[in-house]
């Protein structure tokens, strides 16, 4: 007898919060796509990140029907990043890919077949590009911009600019990957950090499904901004030192300059203490400024240390 050669399996992870309008239409495309490649067996993983809708009852509707769909719900409302950590620590070893894709079908599930086929090629990452930035406001592009400007700048890796988390990983990857436990993350930037082999894909964001904004906010960004500068580079506090010694070295020169003006070239100042002050001023803020740094790093440095777990499960569907 001769042995029909085991199909690759591959998960679908998708992280969705407040996603019930677009639940069943996305599953319903993703069947389109997979169901017309056989050679692979698929699982689709939502990870529901506390959502306050019908998602969770969603799901539980597709998983009566199709044998495929698994559910992680976490207890409440963790953020992406965490999110997609939990889908990634509840993959089982024996998988030999991940996909990743957002909820809302602006990751276009019919480009599947084209992250697999780069996939077989011998890439373990195929990350992807988002081309049409148009409908992004201004702000987060320019955001967006900074962000990685100055990360790629400062840390001893390199972030592709405009890539999503819209993204195939292979088992090895996804295997290292569970090895990250720090709390404050950018998984993309893990996944970067990581090396193997990688290729990217540019693709066309479509309109958002069912309307409605981004869950990510403003503050959110900023906070992922700040996350990931921190948990990538120690610039900032080179920067505290630099300023330290640029503003200590100009201190010490002014008061060699009041010197010689008083005691050699016996020129009447009137206003030393004028620029002791000013001076005084600015390194007291200087000094505010630095232990503002170094406490967010402090305080980063505590919750790595108290060690909480990352998520907490409510319940998982297989």
């Amino acid at each position: 007898l001769v042995l029909a050669d085991k199909k690759k399996i591959i998960v679908i992870l998708v992280p969705l919060y407040n996603e019930s309008r677009t639940i069943t239409q996305l599953y319903s495309e993703l069947c389109k796509v997979v169901n017309n490649l056989s050679n692979y067996e698929f699982k689709f993983l939502f990870v529901d990140d506390g959502s306050r809708d019908d998602s969770v009852r969603l799901i539980e509707q597709l998983k009566l029907q199709d044998h495929r769909v698994q559910l992680v719900e976490l207890s409440r409302n963790f953020g992406k990043e965490i999110a997609l950590t939990a889908g990634i620590d509840h993959v089982e070893q024996s998988i030999d890919a991940v996909m990743i894709m957002d909820a809302d079908l602006q990751h276009p599930p019919e480009l599947i077949p084209d992250f697999i086929k780069h996939w077989e090629q011998g890439y373990q990452i195929v990350a992807s590009k988002r081309l049409s930035t148009e409908k992004i406001p201004l702000l987060k592009r320019f955001g967006s911009f900074a962000f990685y400007r100055f990360l790629n700048a400062v840390s001893d890796f390199k972030m592709e600019p405009g890539t999503t988390d819209f993204r195939l990983l292979d088992h090895v990857v996804v295997e290292e990957l569970k090895k990250f436990r720090e709390k404050h993350r950018i998984f993309r930037g893990l996944v970067d950090w990581l090396g193997f082999k990688k290729c990217f894909l540019e693709f066309k964001a479509p309109e958002r499904f069912g309307g409605g904004a981004a869950s990510y906010s403003y503050k959110k960004l900023i906070q992922l901004g700040v996350h990931g500068i921190t948990s990538f580079s120690l610039f900032p506090l080179k920067v505290a030192g630099y300023l330290g010694v640029i503003i200590s070295s100009m201190t010490v020169l002014l008061m060699i300059y009041m010197a010689l003006t008083q005691y050699v070239w016996n020129v009447e100042v009137y206003t030393p203490l004028a620029y002791f002050m000013v001076m005084n001023t600015f390194l007291i803020g200087l000094v505010l400024s630095c232990l503002g740094i170094i406490a967010l790093y402090i305080g980063h440095t505590y919750i790595e240390v108290i060690d909480r777990p990352l998520f907490s499960v409510k319940r998982v569907l297989k």
